[in-house]
């Protein structure tokens, strides 16, 4: 019934006190309602994991439709959202690939990389905090 798990703050459990009622308990009888039987609810306080922007640098040797082609591949953009992105990282510098929890932001840019050196690209991707 309980989930056995180690909390490393007792501000992360949400606790209540729930009174134990038994089967043919006069529920009326107040005199004894909290005395000895009580049952603590552990409620775990859950967090959403910090999010990463994937941003894509510019460089003068990656070609144009090479960057649509990862960002439909690897970021599942469409033709119109690929192209805004190459658009923008090519006139700005950098670009919001994506943005994702870290192993996911990792995975993509490790991913992309990998893919950039097979085709002998220097594109770039790194990860930033929001």
């Amino acid at each position: 019934m309980f989930i056995n798990r180690k909390y490393k703050n007792l501000e992360d459990l949400d606790l209540r006190i729930i009174p134990s009622i038994s089967m043919g308990e006069d529920k009326d009888n107040k005199d004894d309602e909290v005395e000895g039987n009580v049952k603590l609810a552990v409620k775990p306080k859950t967090k959403t994991p910090p999010l990463y922007r994937v941003l894509m640098m510019n460089d003068d040797y990656t070609p144009m439709e090479f960057v649509i082609e990862v960002l439909e591949k690897f970021f599942q953009k469409n033709r119109e959202e690929a192209t805004q992105i190459m658009l923008h990282v090519h006139q700005r510098g950098v670009g919001v690939c994506g943005i994702y929890a870290y192993d996911l932001a990792e995975t993509k840019a490790m991913q992309v990389m990998n893919y950039a050196r097979k085709y002998e690209h220097p594109l770039q991707v790194q990860l930033e905090k929001e």
